[in-house]
């Protein structure tokens, strides 16, 4: 017998509520542990009630975030001399892979690399712009890929520009001037500079970042939370001057370094910017450096507790403002991102992370996680697109997909609607960090008499028997399975070999009763239709 399945299974069985201690005890003694778990399979019961709302589910936290670091962008996005790419450089394969997951919005171009960007640098004639030192990651810019190339591609991806402007060693002026050059449509020196290089109407881009985590001393052109706020509060009284209807996101802080006073920085940028700014940015990786998945399996509780504080601090800041004035979170930057942070970060191969089944499971907790808010959430960016810390992953001849890259695509084809609120009763597990945590994570969605439910089953060995009872209407017709599992949790795809991906099948409701089987270590989506 394996003992350290045979704990976990224990744990389990201890924290089942049907079971009395006396009667836990006694089995212990009368039967084999192995025979207990057959006779006793983990078993769960979940509630939907369709009036139980959380919030609309904002199509903007299906985003993704491209940077001129690595191969993200060049050898990734575009590479001009492959025969993978079309006649402006951009790879075809990596785009049809990207438009799959139903990318809702695109951050650009940074990260670091946008606090010594200067976006005059990527426009006009290619082969005329300027290469520059670029000092974030350590490579030479070449600046052909700029502000028309990335609008042209999300163009043709059919999503949402972001730019974030350089608030580290930029200007005012400078981003001002960058809004007035791509949203403008006046006769002025910066729109006749645009149709001198090609684009005649303006892009009317919607979304703008006041910078990039200016709080860490890691940035160039890092500042305190006051000189940050007073700083980005002038930028964004001119860009919102420039176009009244962009929307700003300012740089909050995530807590990456020790000694940085992630609340207090919040509070202070939000005294000074609340009045001009519609959402709040926060980051977050996570990893697993002690090889312990169950404790990796509680990150989305860490991204929760954040959340809810982050939250905390807006509605203070916000006491006492008219009650339609709203900020909401931006989560522009997450994923999973350990095994390549140890490495040396500068170059242009550096941050290709690997990534098997435990990451994939962590990805959909975190997604789940973004359902489960989505009255605060309104934005979300994976970090990267390709390559770097990516889902797509490619080389000279093809790509392949990680991981990660499937509950992302289910989730971002299929988890719209409004959120609703569940009542989880699961088997639990001891976590370190955060006590009992349940096996099963979960997120619902509803939408115009379609439910979809996202389940993960954290249990490594074992199965978990679920009812699902639905209290104000009825299932019908066939329910849409789609699960997302592998051999074991350290699976991972490459070229040529996809053990990890999604699988489809297809179940039936009975009624207001829906009973399903959770594979051990898996991720699987529950579609249906109610009525």
């Amino acid at each position: 017998m394996n003992l350290k399945h045979s704990t976990e299974q224990l744990i389990a069985l201890k924290h089942d509520t049907k079971i009395s201690r006396r009667a836990f005890t006694k089995s212990l003694i009368a039967v084999p542990f192995a025979v207990r778990a057959q006779q006793n399979p983990l078993r769960a019961r979940v509630k939907i009630d369709s009036e139980r709302t959380i919030g609309d589910i904002d199509p903007k936290i299906y985003g993704n975030f491209i940077e001129h670091l690595g191969r993200c962008i060049d050898g990734g996005v575009f590479e001009e001399e492959s025969p993978l790419s079309d006649s402006n450089g951009f790879r075809r394969d990596v785009m049809e892979a990207a438009k799959k997951l139903n990318v809702t919005n695109l951050r650009w171009p940074g990260g670091n690399f946008v606090s010594n960007y200067h976006w005059k640098d990527g426009i006009g004639a290619r082969d005329q712009r300027p290469r520059r030192l670029e000092m974030a990651w350590g490579t030479v810019e070449s600046n052909r890929f700029g502000t028309h190339e990335f609008l042209q591609y999300a163009e043709m991806m059919k999503t949402e520009p972001y730019v974030c402007v350089n608030l580290g060693t930029g200007t005012w002026t400078e981003a001002q001037q960058w809004v007035e050059y791509v949203n403008s449509a006046q006769d002025t020196a910066m729109t006749r500079l645009r149709k001198q290089n090609g684009r005649q109407d303006p892009w009317k881009v919607t979304y703008w970042g006041l910078g990039n985590e200016m709080d860490g001393p890691w940035q160039m052109g890092h500042r305190s939370a006051e000189d940050y706020g007073k700083f980005a509060l002038e930028a964004a009284k001119l860009m919102k001057w420039t176009d009244p209807n962009i929307k700003l996101i300012a740089a909050g802080s995530s807590h990456f370094a020790t000694g940085i006073d992630w609340i207090g920085w919040n509070r202070t940028v939000l005294e000074h910017l609340k009045r001009h700014i519609d959402y709040l940015a926060i980051h977050l990786y996570v990893g697993n450096r002690d090889n312990d998945y169950y404790e990796f399996l509680t990150s989305s509780l860490d991204l929760d507790d954040r959340i809810k504080t982050t939250e905390g601090i807006i509605n203070a800041a916000m006491s006492g403002e008219p009650r339609n004035r709203r900020i909401h979170i931006a989560w522009d930057e997450w994923n999973v991102w350990y095994r390549a942070r140890g490495q040396q970060q500068r170059g242009r191969r550096i941050l290709e992370e690997r990534y098997n089944l435990e990451d994939a499971l962590v990805v959909a907790t975190f997604l789940n996680s973004f359902v489960n808010h989505a009255h605060i959430i309104k934005m979300a960016n994976m970090a990267q697109l390709v390559n770097v810390i990516a889902p797509i992953f490619t080389n000279e001849k093809g790509l392949f997909l990680q991981t990660i890259y499937y509950p992302l695509q289910l989730f971002a084809n299929n988890t719209k609607g409004t959120a609703l609120e569940l009542f989880v009763e699961s088997p639990k597990y001891e976590s370190k960090r955060f006590g009992l945590v349940p096996y099963l994570d979960a997120s619902a969605a509803y939408d115009n008499g379609t439910l979809v439910l996202n389940v993960v089953n954290r249990h490594r060995d074992q199965a978990i028997e679920t009812e699902f009872e639905i209290q104000d209407k009825q299932f019908a017709g066939p329910v849409e399975v789609a699960e997302v599992n592998g051999p074991d949790i350290k699976a991972e795809n490459d070229f040529g070999k996809t053990v990890v991906q999604t699988v489809t099948r297809s179940t039936k409701g009975d009624g207001r009763k829906l009973r399903h089987r959770f594979s051990p270590h898996s991720y699987t989506m529950l579609k249906a239709k109610l009525v």
